[in-house]
């Protein structure tokens, strides 16, 4: 353990933060059907949510509205139309700009059935029915023997191409793990395909992270440098090379750069699974978010944001102070009265929407106040050649 983390605890605050009735449809009739519930009324869609569509769909205005109109009312339609075909039923979909609804059947004499319904049909070989079987099966083969991300990234029911797909960056595994689960060969198509799955985490200022598996400290702000994103924290915390863990043990990243005493700052960068938010964590568990960060004068309010004593207030006492710690004299921090507490080292002082900067040390505690010194960020996205994320 480096001298900088053994003697973190000794600092006060260380390691351990309507369009309901625009309906320019298609003609798709909602099939009514006694035995299936009334369809909910519907609230009036955003124009936010609108503008979006356009944006990532390549839609017209009109065409957005038409889409979800004729969506809402493809999937009213879906259950009668499934309960009436039985088990030759094979699945049903949208397609196009203004979302028009295909049906899958096995058995052609039922086409004129939905048609009748509004829907175009498909005529197909395999039943929803048997390609959920299929699906089952390698669902129960990867419970007792997972299959590497390489041989079946995912498997899924693909409706539209009447198959269970499985996608494989290595496709002799992927075939040898489907005859393995004695899945029907006929039902099911591999596909190659380089995708890697993973879960997906937010870095939010004043979240915990763990170095090493061990001492706890947390996040500043997020940062990118280039095509690298990660989080800004404490030098005391971390030396280059040094790995984190989120709040959630799973792996996050490594420090890149660390300085301490002196300075008292560090940047980790963080892999994949992490996305960089301009959030810090405020009030009852809010998102604060950062704009900028411009500094704020002496007598500012100011807030704190830490994974061991939450969000707490207070002033800004002095700007460019040098503080004594056991480890050094520590330089160009800022003097507050906002308590803190071990393990909010490296968390988020911000003041107002603009970032001020990160958790160094202190006395006192959150039950009786105390003194707390943060290392401005500014410096640190200088000394690194760091760009804040803001929203």
């Amino acid at each position: 353990m480096s001298r900088r983390r053994r003697h973190g605890l000794e600092l006060a605050a260380g390691c351990t933060v309507a369009i309901a009735a625009l309906f320019l449809g298609t003609g798709i009739p909602a099939v009514a059907d006694p035995g299936e519930p009334s369809p909910r009324p519907r609230r009036e869609v955003p124009p936010e949510m609108l503008a979006s569509m356009q944006r990532d769909l390549g839609l017209t205005a009109d065409e957005a509205r038409a889409r979800i109109s004729n969506e809402y009312r493809a999937g009213a339609a879906e259950p009668g139309l499934r309960k009436t075909l039985g088990g030759a039923y094979a699945g049903a979909w949208v397609s196009g700009n203004t979302a028009e609804l295909t049906v899958a059947t096995t058995d052609a004499e039922q086409s004129a059935t939905i048609t009748a319904g509004g829907a175009k049909a498909a005529v197909v070989k395999h039943s929803l029915n048997a390609l959920t079987e299929a699906k089952r099966a390698l669902d129960s083969a990867a419970a007792e023997r997972p299959p590497t991300a390489e041989a079946a990234s995912a498997w899924y029911v693909d409706v539209k191409t009447n198959s269970v797909v499985v996608q494989s960056a290595r496709p002799d595994e992927a075939a040898a793990f489907v005859a393995a689960s004695g899945a029907d060969r006929q039902v099911v198509r591999v596909v190659e395909s380089p995708e890697r799955p993973g879960p997906l985490y937010d870095l939010r200022g004043g979240e915990a992270y763990y170095i090493n598996g061990a001492a706890r400290c947390s996040i500043g702000f997020s940062v990118a440098q280039g095509d690298r994103k990660g989080y800004v924290t404490a030098g005391h915390c971390g030396d280059p090379g040094d790995t984190t863990t989120g709040s959630n043990r799973v792996a996050q990243g490594t420090f890149q750069g660390s300085s301490f005493p002196g300075n008292d700052y560090a940047w980790v960068s963080a892999n994949a699974d992490w996305t960089p938010r301009p959030w810090v964590v405020g009030p009852e568990g809010s998102d604060v978010t950062v704009d900028g960060s411009q500094e704020a004068p002496v007598g500012s309010s100011v807030c704190r944001s830490g994974s061991t004593t939450g969000w707490h207030c207070g002033t800004i006492q002095q700007h460019d102070t040098s503080v004594q710690y056991p480890q050094g004299t520590v330089s160009g921090v800022t003097r507050t009265n906002v308590c803190a507490e071990p393990g909010d080292s490296g968390g988020a002082f911000i003041s107002g929407s603009e970032a001020q900067g990160v958790t160094s040390g202190g006395s006192g505690n959150c039950t009786v106040g105390g003194t707390t010194y943060y290392q401005p960020v500014n410096p640190v996205l200088t000394a690194y050649g760091l760009t804040l994320t803001t929203g």
